[in-house]
């Protein structure tokens, strides 16, 4: 059986510092002994390609044959550029010479971009290929509930077709999220195959490594109990209940709060806490740098906005990072629970009011030590247990083979 895999950020690790997932799970397919073939594009903006006049750009990384295809750069991911990026990639596909490719038997498209399931269908009726969708986000769902987005704009009409037709035209729905088959059938009326693949880890990029000298040991406090956050501080971050909550705990002389990253709200969240002795907030560290960060917090907190997105379940590396820390975790989260919940290493908790979030994080900091290290290792525990690419990759090609041998019976 031949796979061939299209997701235009699908970077290898001789240009990313951190492979991206599809790639890892074609890695593994080889290594199941199924030959997989990766097409990606050179425009993500985490990953940093060769300049080069060539289009299509064929090598060899860690046994994955791939192609990266040339394409439109851009700064914004917000941006009418974004999506140019898409067409121009999706133009592309289609005038690359097939013959410098393995006949497909599946073809795996995996979103975003949301518009390759128009070449994988091609693909699909040029070589009778079993067809795979891969959603990674639920696009135009999540334009208009956190983008803000009308639900008549010409782009969200347009994405929302193309979801409809990718979903009605493929021999299985992948999901990322645990419930995405509820809201394939609201779209499409009746019910896919479908399976949840949903993120993971490869251990060869998470080995212990014993450090005599933390890069974040001069800007930590000691003595204190840390509740940390790593990521954007945006308005789709929904952080403002924890920010309310530092401020209701600044005469706490136990717990202090230290806050990662970046965002448009940084600066407005720095003013209101201007007069808190008890957070210390840092700018954005590079990926490499997050699991030190991790390592000297002791409770990890992340938050997501209100939205109908939650309602198929979260698909978000932060809880993965965060359960490979081995530390407690509060999500203020309202959707479908999944992964905290079954390794019971935190908590998630509708905490948009402060005073309750408050509690929430006191109920752990007032655990003894070994309690909450007990607590965390739960997650690191499971997340080995669950979540190893290795795994996954097994468990999505034996589906894929049930589906294809079930039809040819």
């Amino acid at each position: 059986m031949n796979i061939l895999c299209i997701s235009k950020y699908a970077s290898p690790p001789n240009y990313s510092k951190m492979p991206a997932r599809l790639f890892v799970l074609a890695k593994e397919f080889i290594k199941l002994g199924y030959k997989t073939t990766l097409i990606t594009s050179d425009s993500n903006h985490f990953s940093t390609y060769p300049d080069t006049d060539e289009i299509y750009n064929f090598e060899t990384v860690e046994n994955v044959p791939l192609c990266w295809v040339k394409t439109k750069k851009y700064i914004k991911t917000a941006s009418i550029d974004r999506v140019l990026s898409w067409f121009d990639f999706e133009r592309k596909l289609f005038k690359m010479d097939l013959n410098k490719i393995d006949k497909p038997d599946v073809v795996l498209v995996s979103s975003l971009s949301i518009f390759s399931i128009i070449y994988g269908y091609y693909l699909k009726r040029k070589f009778n290929s079993f067809l795979v969708f891969e959603i990674r986000d639920i696009w135009p769902l999540t334009m208009t509930e956190e983008g803000g987005f009308s639900k008549w704009h010409p782009l969200v009409l347009l994405i929302g077709f193309i979801e409809k037709f990718g979903y009605k035209k493929a021999d299985l729905v992948v999901g990322t999220m645990p419930r995405l088959d509820l809201h394939v059938k609201n779209i499409i009326g009746y019910e896919k195959p479908f399976h949840c693949s949903p993120l993971g880890f490869d251990p060869v990029n998470y080995k212990e490594e014993k450090i005599d000298n933390n890069p974040f040991d001069r800007v930590f406090p000691k003595n204190k109990v840390i509740v940390g956050y790593a990521g954007s501080m945006g308005i789709t971050n929904a952080l403002e209940p924890f920010i309310k909550t530092i401020k209701l705990l600044k005469d706490n002389e136990n717990v202090h709060f230290m806050l990662v990253g970046s965002g448009d709200l940084k600066v407005n969240f720095e003013e209101q806490l201007k007069d808190c002795t008890n957070v210390t907030f840092l700018p954005r560290i590079g990926q490499n740098e997050v699991k030190y960060f991790l390592q000297k917090c002791d409770i990890l907190y992340l938050s997501t906005k209100d939205s109908k997105v939650w309602e198929y379940g979260q698909s978000m590396n932060k809880v993965v990072e965060y359960m490979l820390a081995s530390k407690p975790i509060i999500a203020s989260y309202t959707g479908y629970p999944s992964m905290i919940n079954e390794a019971n290493c935190g908590y998630f908790e509708n905490t948009s009011n402060a005073n309750d979030l408050k509690e929430k994080i006191l109920s752990i900091v007032n655990l003894d030590e070994e309690e909450r290290k007990k607590f965390g290792e739960n997650g690191k525990k499971w997340i080995y247990e669950n979540r190893q690419y290795s795994q996954l990759s097994k468990e999505y090609i034996d589906k894929i083979n049930e589906l294809r041998f079930t039809e040819n019976a």
